[in-house]
């Protein structure tokens, strides 16, 4: 039985062994990941300071520029609407100052030439009543 029990504890400590080695291994492993992560993190934070921010500031100052430019331009449209609105308003006015005053002044020619009318048509129909007569 001694002769079982010796190679059961070579056996045993070649497993130990192994054991610690893969412990160590994995310990190995580990640490270089964290050696690997550190690093992608110090090129990463690199890449963001040199290129990510410079770029996200440009494109910051060009979102300000186009905010600036449509609150300029709808400024100027309201302006512009305005304007016209008020524009047209006054176009109004003037056109119906201008209809009523020729309004006023055709209707007096109206009356005119309605009067003239009457008097032609009365003198007519007083020359034709004699010759009616006569007939």
């Amino acid at each position: 039985m001694s002769g079982e029990l010796a190679t059961t504890n070579i056996l045993l400590g070649i497993m130990a062994a192994v054991s610690v080695l893969e412990a160590l291994l994995v310990i190995g492993i580990g640490l270089a990941a964290i050696v690997v992560y550190r690093q992608v993190m110090t090129i990463v934070s690199g890449l963001e300071t040199q290129h990510v921010a410079p770029a996200m500031a440009r494109v910051n100052a060009i979102l300000d520029d186009v905010h600036d430019v449509t609150t300029k331009v709808r400024e100027e449209s309201e302006r512009v609407d305005h304007a016209i609105r008020s524009t047209l308003g006054r176009v109004d006015d003037t056109a119906d100052r201008v209809r009523s005053n020729v309004r006023a002044k055709t209707s007096r020619l109206v009356g005119f030439v309605r009067g003239v009318r009457v008097v032609i048509e009365s003198m007519l129909d007083t020359a034709r009543q004699p010759h009616e007569s006569h007939s």
